[in-house]
This record gives structure tokens, sequence and C-alpha cells, in this order.
């Protein structure tokens, strides 16, 4: 245990997590690979990863991960779930079932492994997306929930700082990795029958399952390198942009109010909605 070590949530093979762990280990790091089902990481086979479950929303899971701990020096809450529709069409108990697993569940897992990070003077990252800064139609509850964890971020990271912790705010563009597909398989993507946006269902509900960035995206194990060597550096940049359309979603932070707005339409599909509700 002489090895720096590190905890990342939501590991499951073909995601960020399982990509990031082995990019760490890769690095030299002893890496506490957890998700809620074990099973489901069978690709991760690393002599310097070991398997955890661990259920985030779940405080008895989370006692229970933290007891096989026996150090940390970097925690990375990655786990996180997803949820499309329109502001007028959205179910206010499943976005209140969203931010259980974005925000709420993420600074349990925070609290939770605090005294060994106290310990270490180690570094809490957490996972909120660049959609955190960027308006991205029909999906604004997952939209807010990173906001809201990037807020929680930039508070705990001063909040923090007296006590030699490191707060990192790390914000992903896309990642070609199996997100887009699990959120198709595990979330509705269909339209209520009395939705004012009825007469353009079909382009709503494309722009929903998110069509037009299937297969797009930074390569997750080059995503994972990158964000690996950004957190392993001796001053770690307090907010990491890395992924697809990154660069761009840190640019729309200096542009004029609504300036990205024409590329974002076209970028989900928001273009064609109007221009179908014109026509009806």
């Amino acid at each position: 245990m002489a090895k720096k070590t590190v905890l990342i949530t939501g590991c499951s093979d073909g995601g960020m997590g399982a990509a990031l762990a082995i990019s760490f280990a890769e690095a030299g790091l002893y890496v506490y690979a957890t998700a809620r089902d074990v099973s489901k990481m069978s690709r991760l086979s690393h002599t310097s990863i070991e398997k955890i479950a661990l259920d985030i929303t779940s405080p008895e899971s989370i006692a229970a991960c933290v007891s096989t701990v026996p150090k940390l020096d970097i925690l990375v809450n990655n786990a996180g779930s997803s949820y499309s529709m329109p502001i007028t069409d959205l179910s206010i108990d499943s976005a209140k079932q969203l931010f259980d697993v974005n925000v709420w569940a993420q600074l349990a897992v925070t609290r939770a492994f605090l005294p060994l990070l106290l310990h270490s003077g180690g570094m809490v990252v957490n996972q909120t997306s660049v959609v955190a800064v960027a308006a991205v139609p029909f999906q604004s509850a997952y939209n807010a929930s990173k906001a809201a964890m990037s807020m929680f971020s930039d508070c705990l990271r001063l909040e923090l700082e007296p006590f030699g912790i490191k707060v990192i705010d790390l914000k992903t563009g896309a990642v070609a990795t199996n997100l887009i597909r699990n959120q198709k398989t595990l979330t509705s993507l269909t339209l209520p029958s009395d939705s004012m946006y009825d007469p353009a269902r079909d382009a709503v509900e494309s722009a929903m399952r998110n069509d037009k960035m299937a297969g797009m995206g930074t390569a997750a194990d080059e995503w994972a390198k990158e964000v690996a060597g950004d957190l392993l550096k001796k001053n770690p940049p307090l907010v990491i942009w890395r992924g697809y359309n990154a660069k761009i979603a840190r640019l729309g932070t200096f542009f004029p109010y609504g300036m990205l707005d024409s590329t974002i339409k076209k970028m989900t599909g928001l273009d064609v909605v109007q221009e179908r509700l014109r026509v009806t």
C-alpha cells in the first residue's frame, strides 16, 4: 500500500470510470474500482485494480465500501445517471431521482471518505460535464444536476482548502462510451401523448436520444489518459476540460449570452424542431 490510491465510482465496463481506472493503474496507482454490480466490471483486469461493490445511493453500501479501504489519496465521483425530456413534459419525480444520484449521492460518498482524505491530504474529483455551463435542449434536468454539482464542488474546494484537500471540477465533453446506449435502455425517451411538441415528435425524440451525437466523442482511453495526466500533476488545474467539444464549451463561457444558441440547436436537432413547428 505504498502506492498512491484512488477510488472511482461508476466503473462498469465500457464507461469513463473503467477507462480512468485502467489509466490510473498504468500510471502506478492502486485503484479501487467500484460499481453497483461487480460482475459488470468483468473487463477490468489489472494487478493494481481492486473491484468493490458500491451503490452510491445506499448509505449501507457506502459504509461497507469505506470499511474495506484502508487509505485513500484521490476520490473520483464519476457515477451518474441521465434523463431526457422537455421541461414542459418533465416528471418531477424522475428529476428528483436524477438529483439523488448526480448530486446528493456524490456528496454522501465524499463525506463518507473525508476522514481518509483528511489523513492523506488528498483530492476530490467531481465529474460534472460541460453541460453544467451549456444549455442543451431537452436535457434540462441533467444539465441542472451537473450545474448544481459544479457549484457544490467549487464551494467544497474553498471549504476544504484549509485542511489541505484539493477539489477538482472535471468538466467532460463527449466521450465515446456506452452512455448514450445505456440511456436508451434505462430511461424513457418517449414524449407523452399530450406533449406540446407532438407535431415534431420524431425530431424531438431523436434529440432526446442524442442521435446526432451517437458515435461521436473522444476515445475513452485517450480521454482517461489525459485526465489522469492532469490530475497527477504537482499542481492540477482546479477545472479540467477534456473530451470532444470541451474547448468550445469553455470558450462559450466567455462569449456573449446566447451566442452559441445556433450551434447548439444544430447539434441537438432543435433547428429541425423549430422549422417543423413553424410549418404546423
